[in-house]
């Protein structure tokens, strides 16, 4: 009994070994819904081989959600281990091996997510400043099936939650219609669309994102309707890579993300593989920045046009405008001017994570002179250019 049990085990412990994880030992999950813990629970008994204790967690967890796949594979693969070894997991007697390839790639997900954590008050280091307004912000990542939600408390982002959730069959870096990737970049939840009016494929509900920005339509990338969703009423989770580009979430972890959803103001970042940082670097990435865009706002307030149009890219774009075209238009307006006041206010400032080393900047502009008044929320794409930040697109947000 015990060697089919030690089987066991050794079928899990290839499954980790083959996807790269971390050798260390699982940190304590953070409090959540009933799921994922219990799964948690569950496999650490297996790591020291307590299995019948395993199998209790295992059972209770489908009391709570009796169609998580993955959970009954794990149990189909315990009460296996009990009459003969085994040799991988979802190890059916006479399954199709096509059939639990999904759930294998879950379970490493899962495994991963339980096993690979970023170090304590690590942060990504996107997510450089958020106005007062804008009190969470989404990262996803996904290399790793996970989506992390962050608390905005000033300086210091504050995790919340995080959630194993699935891209797009063919990964990410979406650039056109149809290819079923997960777009990366800089989004934002642009509407809610409750469960009422969607058909039951897409769970509880739905959050539209603004893909393709204002980015990727100069880069040339199209497409249309990713959305954060959940999943079919008879189905607790998909695999890692299943939708045709959307990000989606188990009902029950989209239902607590609701809560912390803001349409028009919460940020949803999509990395490929999220770069952490400390938040003595990123206050030092802050810093450096804000006073860039303190400068740009200066000089444009001192009327110099020469100094002014040194913060512009030399690959500046606006609507139809490229960088002469705006030097000339401002110029030209500059003449008329005695006097420019400007004020910036609730400054969002995020790193792409894409493969553009760029800043999104969003701030409400406050624009007065001796002839007109103006204020309007504002976007900026800050690029580097020759080891300093340079504004590459301008825009009302």
């Amino acid at each position: 009994m015990q060697r089919t049990f030690a089987a066991f085990l050794f079928a899990l412990s290839l499954l980790v070994a083959d996807a790269g994880f971390a050798k260390t030992a699982a940190s304590q999950p953070r409090a959540r819904e009933a799921t994922e813990p219990l799964l948690n629970k569950a496999l650490d008994e297996i790591s020291r081989q307590r299995f019948d204790a395993a199998l209790a967690h295992i059972d209770q967890l489908l009391r709570v959600q009796p169609n998580f796949r993955v959970a009954h594979m794990i149990r189909g693969d315990l009460l296996l281990a009990k009459v003969r070894p085994l040799t991988t997991v979802g190890n059916a007697a006479h399954g199709k091996e096509d059939q639990f390839v999904d759930l294998r790639e879950e379970a490493i997900a899962r495994l991963r997510a339980l096993r690979d954590r970023p170090a304590d008050g690590q942060i990504p280091r996107y997510l450089l400043q958020m106005p007062a307004d804008q009190q969470y912000a989404v990262v996803v990542d996904t290399g790793r099936s996970r989506l992390f939600v962050y608390h905005n408390t000033g300086s210091r982002p504050q995790l919340v939650n995080d959630y194993y959730i699935s891209i797009g069959k063919r990964g990410a870096e979406k650039s056109r219609e149809g290819d079923q990737k997960t777009p990366l970049g800089v989004y934002h939840v642009t509407s809610s669309l409750p469960r009422k009016k969607l058909t039951d494929f897409y769970g509880s509900g739905a959050y539209p994102i603004n893909y393709p920005n204002e980015w990727d339509k100069r880069m040339g990338r199209n497409g249309h309707g990713i959305w954060l969703h959940g999943t079919p009423s008879d189905t607790y989770s998909r695999a890692p890579r299943a939708s045709d580009g959307c990000v989606v979430l188990a009902n029950v972890d989209l239902d607590v993300l609701a809560g912390h959803l803001q349409v028009g103001k919460t940020a949803v970042l999509i990395s490929e593989h999220i770069e952490w940082s400390s938040p003595e670097q990123i206050a030092v990435e802050r810093k450096e920045f804000l006073e860039t865009l303190e400068r740009w706002r200066g000089d444009w307030e001192s009327r110099d046009i020469g100094r002014y149009l040194a913060h512009y890219a030399r690959q500046f774009k606006s609507a139809d405008q490229d960088l002469a075209s705006w030097a000339a238009s401002k110029k030209k307006v500059n003449e008329g001017k005695n006097w420019i006041k400007l004020k910036l206010g609730n400054v969002s400032v995020f790193r792409n994570p894409g493969k553009e080393d760029m800043l999104v900047v969003n701030f409400d502009q406050d624009y007065r002179s001796n002839n007109i008044n103006n204020q309007m929320r504002k976007m900026q794409y800050w690029i580097r250019e020759n080891g300093r930040w340079r504004i590459a697109y301008e825009g009302a947000a």
